[in-house]
Protein backbone atom coordinates (compact mmCIF):
# COMPACT_ATOMS: atom_id res chain seq x y z
CA UNK A 1 0.00 0.00 0.00
CA UNK A 2 2.83 2.37 0.85
CA UNK A 3 4.43 1.63 -2.52
CA UNK A 4 1.22 2.62 -4.34
CA UNK A 5 1.05 5.93 -2.48
CA UNK A 6 4.72 6.63 -3.21
CA UNK A 7 4.19 5.74 -6.89
CA UNK A 8 1.13 8.00 -7.13
CA UNK A 9 3.07 10.84 -5.53
CA UNK A 10 6.00 10.33 -7.90
CA UNK A 11 3.73 10.24 -10.96
CA UNK A 12 1.96 13.41 -9.79
CA UNK A 13 5.24 15.27 -9.38
CA UNK A 14 6.46 14.04 -12.79
CA UNK A 15 3.23 15.18 -14.42
CA UNK A 16 3.60 18.61 -12.82
CA UNK A 17 7.25 18.84 -13.85
CA UNK A 18 6.79 17.64 -17.44
CA UNK A 19 3.40 19.12 -18.32
CA UNK A 20 3.14 22.09 -15.96
CA UNK A 21 -0.12 20.99 -14.35
CA UNK A 22 -1.06 18.65 -11.56
CA UNK A 23 -2.97 15.52 -12.66
CA UNK A 24 -6.17 16.56 -10.88
CA UNK A 25 -6.19 19.82 -12.83
CA UNK A 26 -6.92 17.76 -15.93
CA UNK A 27 -10.07 16.42 -14.27
CA UNK A 28 -11.62 19.88 -14.07
CA UNK A 29 -13.44 21.12 -17.10
CA UNK A 30 -12.25 24.11 -19.05
CA UNK A 31 -12.64 27.52 -17.43
CA UNK A 32 -15.93 29.19 -18.13
CA UNK A 33 -15.97 32.62 -19.69
CA UNK A 34 -17.10 34.29 -16.48
CA UNK A 35 -14.17 32.78 -14.59
CA UNK A 36 -11.78 33.92 -17.29
CA UNK A 37 -13.22 37.45 -17.15
CA UNK A 38 -12.91 37.48 -13.35
CA UNK A 39 -9.27 36.42 -13.54
CA UNK A 40 -8.54 39.01 -16.23
CA UNK A 41 -10.11 41.79 -14.13
CA UNK A 42 -8.18 40.64 -11.09
CA UNK A 43 -4.90 40.56 -13.01
CA UNK A 44 -5.41 44.08 -14.34
CA UNK A 45 -6.94 45.37 -11.12
CA UNK A 46 -10.10 46.78 -12.70
CA UNK A 47 -13.73 46.50 -11.70
CA UNK A 48 -16.55 44.75 -13.49
CA UNK A 49 -17.82 48.05 -14.92
CA UNK A 50 -14.46 49.23 -16.26
CA UNK A 51 -14.57 50.91 -19.64
CA UNK A 52 -12.01 50.64 -22.44
CA UNK A 53 -9.96 53.59 -21.17
CA UNK A 54 -9.67 52.13 -17.67
CA UNK A 55 -8.65 48.75 -19.06
CA UNK A 56 -5.99 50.29 -21.31
CA UNK A 57 -4.65 52.48 -18.48
CA UNK A 58 -4.43 49.50 -16.14
CA UNK A 59 -2.66 47.51 -18.86
CA UNK A 60 -0.11 50.30 -19.33
CA UNK A 61 0.57 50.50 -15.58
CA UNK A 62 1.04 46.74 -15.29
CA UNK A 63 3.18 46.63 -18.44
CA UNK A 64 5.53 49.20 -16.93
CA UNK A 65 6.04 46.89 -13.95
CA UNK A 66 6.30 43.44 -15.55
CA UNK A 67 7.83 44.12 -18.96
CA UNK A 68 10.71 41.73 -19.75
CA UNK A 69 13.08 44.71 -20.01
CA UNK A 70 12.23 45.55 -16.39
CA UNK A 71 12.73 42.12 -14.88
CA UNK A 72 9.48 40.44 -15.88
CA UNK A 73 9.17 37.57 -18.31
CA UNK A 74 7.39 36.84 -21.56
CA UNK A 75 4.78 34.58 -19.95
CA UNK A 76 3.64 37.39 -17.66
CA UNK A 77 3.36 39.78 -20.59
CA UNK A 78 1.38 37.23 -22.61
CA UNK A 79 -1.03 36.76 -19.69
CA UNK A 80 -1.39 40.51 -19.30
CA UNK A 81 -2.02 41.05 -23.02
CA UNK A 82 -4.53 38.19 -23.11
CA UNK A 83 -6.38 39.66 -20.12
CA UNK A 84 -6.54 43.08 -21.83
CA UNK A 85 -7.78 41.59 -25.09
CA UNK A 86 -10.40 39.45 -23.35
CA UNK A 87 -11.79 42.39 -21.41
CA UNK A 88 -11.79 44.73 -24.41
CA UNK A 89 -13.55 42.11 -26.56
CA UNK A 90 -16.18 41.67 -23.86
CA UNK A 91 -17.17 45.35 -23.96
CA UNK A 92 -20.11 46.42 -26.09
CA UNK A 93 -19.10 48.10 -29.34
CA UNK A 94 -18.77 51.85 -29.15
CA UNK A 95 -17.97 53.85 -32.28
CA UNK A 96 -14.73 55.81 -32.00
CA UNK A 97 -15.01 59.44 -31.04
CA UNK A 98 -14.11 62.01 -33.70
CA UNK A 99 -13.63 65.43 -32.14
CA UNK A 100 -13.56 67.20 -35.53
CA UNK A 101 -17.01 66.05 -36.60
CA UNK A 102 -20.08 68.18 -35.73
Amino acid sequence: MLRLIALALLLSVLCRWLLGRWPWEYLRGPDSRSQALFRARKLLGVGARADAREIRDAHRRMTAMIHPDRGGNNAQMQDLNAARDLLLNDLPYEPPEHPNEP
